[in-house]
């Protein structure tokens, strides 16, 4: 079981609401280290077939999250950033 990471928003792992929500490179370090996974950078424009795959299957999972939250502001937010 992966444990959870935290991360803030002051230590410069996330990107505030107003720039768009989402993890810092600083940020998907840290928790790549922490957990032993591979997140990636955004791929609001992809150039290849599976950063397209990515982009698809990240806006449909965080357009659910955005519709379902009582406040979905850092859904809404990085699903501008990705341009879903």
């Amino acid at each position: 079981m992966k444990k959870s990471v935290s991360l803030s928003v002051g230590r410069g792992e996330k990107l505030p609401v107003s720039k768009g929500a989402g993890l810092t490179a600083k940020g998907r370090a840290r928790y790549n280290n922490a957990t032993g996974s591979n997140l990636k950078a955004p791929a609001p424009s992809p150039k290849t077939s599976a950063d397209k795959g990515r982009k698809a299957s990240f806006c449909a999972r965080m357009g659910a999250v955005a519709a379902n939250a009582k406040n979905g502001e850092r859904a809404k937010a990085s699903l501008k950033r990705w341009k879903c």
